[in-house]
């Protein structure tokens, strides 16, 4: 399941890049715009300030902005910053990878069959959409 924290970071983006004028825009009227907690939205921003897809201004006409074109920002960059790995399961993750304790096999374990398929179908759709995409 999708977090609160990727869910608001995916609007907060999504309503950036709609933005005509490139301006930076204030963390007040994207939290009023989108209902976000406006201290939840702040360290939200700051995260994907930190990872590379926003910069900051401060002070009068101040505010966030993105360092990138939307269709340069995949989706699969974003959701890995704010989420953690793509794999549901650590024995499947590409970057995340840890062993099952419970599992003494898993090229025999059904359930990790099963999960290399949802982790490689979701990212050919995360890796194949960007920030555009959603706008």
């Amino acid at each position: 399941m999708l977090s609160k924290k990727t869910k608001y970071g995916l609007k907060a983006l999504a309503f950036m890049a709609k933005q005509e004028e490139k301006n930076p825009v204030q963390i007040a009227t994207i939290a009023k715009t989108e209902n976000i907690s406006h201290k939840f939205l702040e360290s939200i921003l700051l995260t994907l300030r930190k990872s590379g897809f926003l910069g900051s201004k401060k002070g009068k006409g101040g505010g966030y902005y993105l360092l990138k074109e939307p269709s340069e920002i995949k989706m699969v960059d974003v959701i890995r910053v704010l989420e953690g790995p793509i794999a549901m399961i650590p024995c499947v993750s590409l970057n995340f990878y840890e062993k099952c304790d419970d599992c003494p096999d898993e090229h025999k374990c059904s359930v990790h069959k099963l999960m290399i398929q949802v982790r490689d179908n979701t990212l050919k759709v995360l890796e194949n959409n960007t920030l555009a995409d959603l706008t």
